[in-house]
């Protein structure tokens, strides 16, 4: 029984969430060989002021999650 833990920054649609957990249900399935329905998710929406990076918080130097450099601020 697939267990995925998905954990993104907060800001993405109930629609996004649906779409990821469609692909991503179908393809682990057609890989790992096993059923959909035994498949689970949980999403986990964190704020910026929770995730940091190489001794940073993403709300102090960057603005966007797929910011390559830290921004001046």
């Amino acid at each position: 029984m697939p267990f995925i833990r998905i954990d993104m920054f907060q800001g993405r649609t109930l629609e996004q969430k649906r779409e990821i957990a469609e692909v991503l249900t179908r393809e682990i399935s057609r890989i790992a060989k096993c059923k959909p329905e035994t498949i689970n998710y949980i999403f986990t929406d964190v704020d910026r002021e929770s995730w940091g990076r190489n001794g940073t918080l993403f709300c102090d130097h960057y603005e966007y999650e797929n910011d390559p450099e830290p921004s001046e601020k």
